[in-house]
């Protein structure tokens, strides 16, 4: 018995006690024990009609209740979620009314209680999220001030084979500067297409993106691979918010002139030399309203920071503390291990002090979010 129903059960023997002594009445004992007379009368009746016991906690239970599901009709339920265990709460009610339109159902919420309750339900995995892009976006006034790099929705080939278009472009000018047929959204391909890029055409002042792989991920602040690799190149690495492509429309609306003009190849290779011929028009040719009727070509020119083959590592004010992580993600600042991301092991991060407690976590240009010392916790933007 819990400790609290023990000290309730001995106060109620001692108020009986106390009451068979005959030397207070029902007033002066409630008082005595801090109860209302209420109170009083029903411990003496339940021990004149159950005696110790009665003095026990009751349930509060409803003894009976009309609205009960009947047993015959959580059998029916559960026999058909065992019969088929992909079927959730609204098919198995859709069945069972077609097999029986006599039979009183219950709504499908009642149907989903009595799933979980029978265990045969399996709880949902808990999904990492990836945390949202706190800061502005950068403005875009001439070319290489914002990238947009994006993978086009896949499509089969006629080889059975699916194509993920990897597409890059820069905003100010629209000029489409690749458009790459690729097997999937994968890290190292991507880079490697990446470093053409920039040696070609140098680097930009920030990337957009959006919050898919692998161009962002579940650690702190929204950390992937790519992006680690953009700090350390000196690029700016934006991400739009979950659900809102217009915050990319420029992008956007590319990919629909692109899914509009671009036939389905045989192979990746048909398909590369099919989107060649697609960027060849689309930057020489095609007329854009948004440029006043010229052509991207004539808007673009190289930017003139050149790519580097080994950036260094980022570099910090001087008013900031800096930590090297560890093999392991964590960090040692004031005395206390926080874990970050196993992804900058090795990297050093910047810590500015805000408040006696705050601190602002960068790494490089980007920053993680705001360290709470008193709580040991990171805060970031979800």
């Amino acid at each position: 018995m819990p400790w609290k129903e023990v000290k309730a059960m001995d106060l109620k023997i001692r108020f009986i006690n106390d009451w068979k002594t005959g030397d207070a009445n029902i007033t002066d004992l409630s008082q005595i024990y801090d109860i209302s007379r209420t109170t009083a009368y029903k411990w003496l009746r339940r021990y004149n009609d159950r005696g110790i016991i009665g003095l026990a906690e009751q349930s509060r239970a409803p003894k009976s209740c009309p609205h009960r599901t009947p047993a015959n009709i959580i059998e029916l339920v559960t026999e058909e979620r065992r019969r088929n265990h992909k079927r959730g709460a609204r098919k198995i009610r859709a069945k069972l009314m077609r097999k029986n339109p006599l039979l009183q159902l219950p709504a499908v919420s009642t149907i989903s209680y009595w799933l979980k309750k029978e265990g045969l339900v399996a709880p949902r995995k808990k999904r990492h999220r990836v945390p949202s892009y706190a800061r502005p976006f950068a403005e875009c006034q001439a070319a290489n001030d914002v990238w947009s790099i994006d993978y086009k929705g896949q499509f089969p080939l006629t080889n059975r084979q699916t194509c993920y278009p990897l597409t890059i472009s820069d905003n100010f000018s629209r000029y489409i500067l690749g458009c790459r047929a690729l097997p999937g959204p994968r890290y190292v391909p991507t880079r490697s297409y990446l470093e053409a890029i920039f040696r070609k055409f140098g680097l930009p002042s920030a990337i957009r993106t959006d919050n898919g792989t692998p161009f962002a991920g579940c650690s702190i602040g929204g950390l992937s691979r790519l992006m680690i690799w953009f700090i350390k190149l000196g690029i700016v690495p934006e991400r739009i918010e979950k659900g809102c492509p217009e915050q990319n429309g420029r992008h956007e609306r590319m990919h629909r002139t692109l899914k509009a003009d671009v036939a389905i190849g045989r192979s990746l290779s048909h398909q590369q030399s099919i989107f060649d011929r697609f960027c060849a028009e689309f930057n020489h040719e095609r007329p854009h309203e948004a440029l006043g009727d010229r052509i991207p070509s004539e808007c673009y020119q190289r930017s003139q920071r050149p790519y580097v083959e080994s950036p260094k590592l980022p570099d910090y004010p001087a008013n900031c503390q800096v930590r090297l992580v560890r093999n392991h993600g964590e960090i040692c600042f004031m005395g206390q291990r926080i874990f970050l991301t196993n992804l900058l092991a090795g990297e050093p991060v910047g810590l500015k002090q805000i408040t006696d407690e705050l601190w602002l976590l960068n790494y490089g240009v980007y920053s993680l979010g705001t360290i709470d010392m008193k709580r040991n916790k990171i805060i970031q933007k979800v």
